[in-house]
C-alpha cells in the first residue's frame, strides 16, 4: 500500500470505531434512528422494460424453485437458506456470522464468517429479481408473497450498521440494484402494503448514505469503487424521495466519469488485469447509461465512447465459438442477474444490448441472438432494432492490438469454422500497487481453433479461503508461460496482495495475410541472484497453420526451466514419438517441445502432488485438466523453440 491508502485506511478504522460508538447509543430502546419522510410526489423514471413476449414459463419455473425454498449458490446446488432465510450464515460451512458491527467485522475470517462470498451472494438479492419477473408476467402472488416475507425478514436480521451484510459498501450497493430491479417490476409502491413500502425506503436511505460515507477509496480493487458508485446512481434515480437524493446521484456520477477513465486503459481494457472485472464493470456501465437516459442524466461521450471500447476488446476475445480467455479473476457474479440461469452467456448478452446501444453489426455477430437480459433492459422494441441491424454494413475491422492493456489478438479465418484464435499477454500484472486480481500470467497466451478451446487460461477458483488453491490458480505454474527455478514472476504477499510485480512488455506486434508476430519480454526473473530475462516470440504462419513459439533466456549460471501448456478439460492428449497431440472434435493441436539434452516431459491430469492439471470455469469449482510439463535444467544463455501445429478433420 503506499503511505497515502495505509493513511486513509487507519482514519477509516477509527471512523468506524467513532460510528460503532454512535450507533450503539441510537439504538438503545427509545431512540430510533433518524430518517426523513420520504415525498413521494417525486418519482424516477423506471429503466425496466416488461414485454409480454418474454417467455412466463422460465421465469415462473425459476420463481417456483425459488419459492420453495431452493437457491444455486456458486457451486452449491439446491441450497435451503431457510424460511425465513438466514441471512447471516454462510451456507457452505454454516458458519453464522456476527452480529457486530460490521464496518469494524473482519470479513476474510473464514473462522468468524466462513466464506463470505457464499455469505453475501444471496444477499444481493438477486433471486428477488427473478420473482419480480415472475410476478410481473404471471400476477402470481404467491412469488409477491416471499418478496415480502425475505424483505421483512432481512430488515429484521440485518439492522442498519450490524453484522456482515454492513461491512462492504459494494455489497450495499449490489443490493440497491437489484432491489431497484425489484422495485420497477412491482411498479414501485402500488403492489406491496404500506407498512412493507415504508420499512423498504427506510432501509433503501440508510444504504444510501452507508455507501456515501464508506466508498472504497485509495483500494486497489478499483471496480468495488464503480460497483458502489453505480449502486448509489441508480438508487438516487429510483428514488428520488429525499433532498440528499440530488447529491447522491451528482456524487456517483462523478465518481463514475472519472474512475471509468482512471480504472481502463486508452485501449479500453480493465487496469486490474481480469476479464471477469470487465464483464462485471461492463454489466454496470451499461445499466448506469440506460438508467441515466431514463432521467435525463446524461454521461459524457467519452463515458459512452469507453463502454463501445470496452465492448471492443470482448468481441476482438471472444472466439468463433463464443469463449472467451479467463485472464485474471473471475468468480462468475455478476451484480445483476436479468436472465434464465439456463445457457446465459453474460459476454454475448453484454455485445447484444451493446450492439443496438451503438448499432454495431459486429457486436450482433458476436452475440449472435438478442438475449431476455437485453429486452429487459431496451424493451419491445429491441427485437426489431437488433433484426435491422446489418452485419456487413455496420461492422468495424477486429482489432487486434491493445499495446496500453498488453494483449494481442494473432490468428485468421476469424469468426469462421477455420478460425485459429491465439491471445497473448503481455500486459502489467494489475491495478495499482497490490494489483489485487492480477495472476501472474506474463507472456502466457490461449489457443482455440474453429471456435474450440485448446490452450487455456486455468481461471481462479478460490478467494477467501483454501488458500493453497488460490496460490495455484494465481501462479505462473498455473498459466501457458514459462517458470524459473520453480518460482513464479511475481511475489505474492497474500491472498489479494503482489508484493513484487513483474515487469512486461511487449516490443513487436506485426500482423500481415500471411503471419502475425508478437514478441514480449518480462523482468519477473531479474530479482535471483543470477538474473534471467525472459523473451518469448510467438509467429502464427497462416498457410500452414503453425505456431513458432521461441523462448530467449539471458542468465550466466545454471537454473531449472519448465513450460507449461494447460489444455482444455474438453481435449484428449495423447503422448506421440516427438511430443504431445491434443484434440478436441473436428481440431487437433500437435505440440513439438524443444530438442535438448537432459530434457522430460511430463503429462498430469488433476494431480494433488504437484498441484497441477486443474481448471475453474466458475467460482469454487474446478475440474481437472491435462497439462504437459517440459522441464531441464539449463546453463548459460538459452534458446528454447516449440512449434504447434493445428489440424482440421
Amino acid at each position: 500500500m503506499t503511505p497515502a491508502e495505509m493513511g486513509y485506511r487507519l482514519l477509516r478504522t477509527l471512523q468506524a470505531h467513532a460510528e460503532r460508538a454512535t450507533v450503539a447509543r441510537a439504538q438503545r430502546p427509545g431512540t430510533p434512528r433518524e430518517v426523513p419522510a420520504p415525498d413521494l410526489a417525486f418519482a424516477g423514471n423506471p429503466w425496466l422494460k416488461t414485454d409480454a413476449k418474454m417467455p412466463a414459463a422460465a421465469y415462473a419455473a425459476a420463481a417456483e424453485e425459488i419459492a420453495e425454498g431452493w437457491l444455486d449458490i456458486y457451486a452449491l446446488r439446491h441450497v435451503d437458506l431457510g424460511s425465513p432465510p438466514r441471512w447471516n450464515r454462510d451456507p457452505k460451512s454454516g458458519i453464522e456470522a456476527p452480529a457486530t458491527f460490521g464496518k469494524l467485522l473482519n470479513t476474510g475470517d473464514s473462522e468468524l464468517v466462513g466464506d463470505i462470498k457464499y455469505l453475501w451472494q444471496p444477499n444481493r438479492h438477486q433471486h428477488l429479481v427473478t420473482l419480480a419477473q415472475a410476478y410481473a408476467l404471471t400476477r402470481k402472488r404467491a412469488y409477491l408473497a416471499v418478496i415480502e416475507e425475505h424483505l421483512e425478514s432481512w430488515f429484521i436480521a440485518c439492522p442498519p450498521g450490524s453484522g456482515p451484510n454492513w461491512s462492504s459498501a459494494l455489497e450495499a450497493a449490489v443490493r440497491l440494484l437489484n432491489w431497484s430491479m425489484t422495485w420497477q417490476l412491482l411498479g414501485g409502491s402500488r403492489e406491496i402494503s404500506p407498512d412493507l413500502r415504508d420499512r423498504w425506503l427506510r432501509s433503501i436511505y440508510e444504504h444510501c448514505e452507508f455507501i456515501r460515507g464508506w466508498f472504497t477509496l485509495h483500494a486497489s480493487a478499483g471496480h468495488r469503487l464503480i460497483g458502489e458508485a453505480a449502486g448509489l446512481f441508480v438508487a438516487a434515480l429510483t428514488w428520488p424521495h429525499w433532498r440528499e437524493a440530488r447529491g447522491w446521484a451528482s456524487t456517483a456520477k462523478s465518481i463514475l466519469e472519472r474512475e471509468v477513465r482512471a480504472q481502463v486503459s486508452p485501449d479500453c481494457v480493465s487496469r486490474e488485469q481480469s476479464v471477469g472485472v470487465q464483464f462485471f464493470v461492463l454489466d454496470l456501465l451499461q445499466i448506469t447509461l440506460l438508467a441515466g437516459k431514463a432521467n435525463a442524466q446524461w454521461f459524457s461521450p467519452d463515458y459512452e465512447s469507453r463502454v463501445e471500447a470496452m465492448l471492443d476488446f470482448l468481441a476482438s476475445l471472444m472466439d468463433a465459438g463464443g469463449n472467451v480467455p479467463m485472464f485474471g479473476d473471475a468468480d462468475d457474479a455478476p451484480a445483476t442477474r436479468l436472465a434464465p440461469a439456463a445457457d446465459f452467456s453474460l459476454a454475448r448478452s453484454l455485445l447484444a444490448t451493446g450492439a443496438i446501444l451503438f448499432k454495431r453489426g459486429d457486436f450482433k455477430m458476436k452475440a449472435r441472438v438478442l438475449d431476455d437480459r437485453s429486452r429487459w433492459l431496451l424493451g419491445a422494441a429491441a427485437d426489431g432494432q437488433f433484426a435491422a441491424l446489418d452485419v456487413e454494413t455496420t461492422r468495424l475491422p477486429l482489432r487486434q492490438a491493445f499495446p496500453e492493456g498488453g494483449y494481442f489478438v494473432a490468428g485468421c479465418a476469424f469468426d469462421t469454422p477455420a478460425e485459429i484464435r491465439l491471445v497473448a499477454d503481455a500486459g502489467p500484472v494489475g491495478y495499482r500497487g497490490a494489483a489485487s486480481h492480477g495472476h501472474a500470467d506474463a507472456l502466457s497466451f490461449t489457443l482455440s481453433a474453429g471456435g474450440r478451446e485448446l490452450l487455456v487460461d486455468p481461471g481462479t477458483y478460490a478467494y477467501h479461503t483454501q488458500e493453497a488453491w488460490r496460490r495455484y490458480f494465481r501462479s505462473t505454474a498455473a498459466h501457458n508461460t514459462l517458470r524459473i527455478d520453480g518460482l513464479d514472476q511475481s511475489v505474492a504477499g497474500g491472498r489479494f496482495f503482489w508484493q513484487r510485480k513483474a515487469r512486461a512488455g511487449c516490443s513487436l506486434w506485426l500482423s500481415s495475410p500471411e503471419k502475425d508476430s508478437f514478441e514480449a519480454w518480462h523482468d519477473g526473473y531479474m530479482r535471483l541472484d543470477d538474473p534471467v530475462k525472459h523473451r518469448r516470440l510467438i509467429e502464427l504462419d497462416k498457410r500452414q497453420r503453425r505456431v513458432l513459439i521461441e523462448e530467449t533466456l539471458e542468465m550466466a549460471e545454471e537454473h531449472e526451466v519448465e513450460l507449461y501448456f494447460h489444455f482444455s478439460e474438453l481435449c484428449r492428449v495423447d503422448r506421440v514419438a516427438d511430443g504431445f497431440v491434443a484434440t478436441q472434435g473436428p481440431v487437433s493441436v500437435k505440440i513439438q517441445l524443444p530438442a535438448c539434452e537432459g530434457a522430460s516431459a511430463h503429462l498430469y491430469h488433476g494431480s494433488l502432488a504437484p498441484l497441477c492439471g486443474w481448471r475453474s470455469r466458475t467460482f469454487d469449482v474446478r475440474v481437472p485438466t491435462p497439462t504437459v510439463v517440459w522441464q531441464a535444467r539449463l546453463a548459460g544463455p538459452a534458446r528454447l523453440r516449440t512449434e504447434l501445429c493445428i489440424s482440421f478433420s
